[in-house]
């Protein structure tokens, strides 16, 4: 960790009391406090699923008459006529990222209006101090010449938003190093929304970079590149950050019966002519032989194969050219089952219903991340939300706020603002941050040159004991 006088030297020189306040919204968050969990096993109203596609329709439709969600019903009644059920991933992954209709790509309902609200959302200081959590990393690093910053599904640009706010107020320290902004973004809606908040919408579509499908310069001057796909970013150092996006990929679902495991399907309900139901495969599948370990002793589990894919490639590009990754997200270290669940107007929503107008969302397995770096490179955490940001700060930052702060409303936003954060019955414990970074960032220097010293490694800014694995 950057030293204690040191990161308070940052927290002051970038936070003081510069930069507008964003305050709480009217918010629920996507786990509502004392929200009953979903069935923990879905293995007894589960029918076997046929050999061959039922006839029927699919999910009841609310009254709303002709919507996105009829015609995404229809597709999807369509494929499961033509193919028969389809696995929870694919399910996901048409209601959620459809070119035409899906959840993400004409919609994402991110802020009061939509259907969720986000950290970022809330206050202004998260964002902050994951922006310098990259400046205490970049200078624990040796101040590397130039690095780039990957947000993956940033959302409405918000985070990067308050990360380039602290960025410009180090400008001094960051003035001989060459900084770039690329988002990964496969939603064009979400896209033009981050291009307005943080280019002023200044942006040039299909540019000479041919990876890169939009840019635009910061307000700040910094250059901005966006992306579909995580391989499309140019190799180079680079600090990934990944927040509330790896709980919304495509995961697989998986039951433990009497006759081994079975995976979980979407299927058209025979009975209800206008639902769609969950189904048990009638014998294993690809995903039941190469997704459980043999070591597995929950009854019911969830795997984002998707999620893998990514850790994997993250880990390959910091172990070649270094860098680090940060990913916020709320999940468990490899003991949860049933946690698939949708999100509509700030309150669960029946994943199966009206699909394509709701969020649906899955626990992010940590030690499923963790285990898919292949040792490349080292992890941290997961350490809860409200210990990661004690550490980072929030504390100093939020007295600092108080005391600029000149009316008593301003000071209960704050207070609440701070307490959605930290409050464990809230998102401070539901929320997990967890990193990759390369192993020599770990390792004592002085080790290599003098096996006799003593000297402690550094610790990483934000997370309090190191949890090598």
């Amino acid at each position: 960790m950057v030293p204690l006088p040191v990161r308070r030297a940052l927290l002051a020189a970038a936070l003081g009391s510069a930069g507008r306040r964003r305050f709480p919204r009217h918010h629920v968050n996507r786990l509502p406090s004392g929200a009953a969990p979903l069935s923990p096993s879905p293995v007894s109203p589960l029918p076997t699923a046929p050999a061959r596609p039922c006839s029927g329709t699919g999910s009841r439709e609310e009254a709303e008459g002709p919507s996105r969600a009829t015609a995404m019903l229809r597709h999807l009644l369509l494929k499961l006529r033509a193919t028969g059920p389809v696995t929870v991933a694919e399910y996901m992954r048409e209601a959620l990222t459809n070119p035409g209709q899906g959840y993400y790509t004409r919609r994402g309902g991110i802020g009061e209006s939509g259907d969720f609200v986000t950290s970022p959302e809330i206050s202004q200081v998260f964002g902050e101090l994951i922006g310098i959590w990259y400046i205490s990393e970049w200078i624990a690093m040796g101040k590397p010449k130039a690095f780039q910053l990957v947000e993956l599904g940033p959302g409405r640009g918000t985070l990067t938003d308050d990360i380039l706010r602290v960025f410009n107020q180090l400008a001094s320290l960051l003035s001989k190093c060459d900084v770039s902004i690329h988002l990964v973004e496969v939603s064009p809606k979400l896209s033009d929304i981050q291009a307005l908040m943080l280019t002023g919408g200044k942006v040039q579509s299909n540019p000479e970079n041919k990876s890169a499908y939009m840019k635009g310069i910061s307000k700040t001057g910094i250059p901005i590149f966006w992306y579909r796909d995580i391989q499309d970013v140019p190799p180079g150092y680079s600090f990934y950050l990944a927040h509330e996006f790896f709980d919304a990929l495509p995961i697989h679902k998986f039951q433990r019966t009497e006759k081994g495991w079975r995976e979980v399907l979407v299927d058209i309900d025979p009975e209800v002519p206008d639902q769609l139901r969950f189904v048990l495969s009638p014998s294993s599948t690809p995903a039941t032989e190469n997704f459980i370990q043999p070591e597995e002793t929950r009854d019911h589990v969830e795997v984002c194969p998707e999620a893998g894919v990514i850790i994997q490639r993250l880990a390959c590009r910091i172990e070649k050219d270094g860098g680090a990754a940060l990913v916020a997200d709320y999940g468990h270290n490899g003991t949860k089952t049933d946690t698939f669940r949708g999100f509509r107007n700030h309150k669960l929503h029946d994943v199966l219903k009206a699909p394509g107008t709701a969020d649906l969302t899955a626990d992010v397995d940590f030690s499923y991340l963790r285990k898919m770096t292949q040792g490349r490179t080292a992890t941290l955490g997961p350490i809860k939300q409200r210990e990661f940001l004690k550490n980072m700060g929030i504390d100093l930052r939020l007295q600092v706020l108080l005391q600029n702060s000149g009316d008593t409303a301003t000071r209960e936003q704050l207070l609440h603002s701070y307490n959605m954060l930290m409050n464990p019955k809230e998102m401070g414990d539901r929320f997990n941050f967890f990193a990759l970074l390369p192993h020599h960032r770990l390792a004592d220097p002085e080790k290599k040159h003098k096996p006799e010293s003593k000297s402690p490694v550094a610790p990483v800014a934000g997370f309090g004991e190191l949890l090598l694995k």
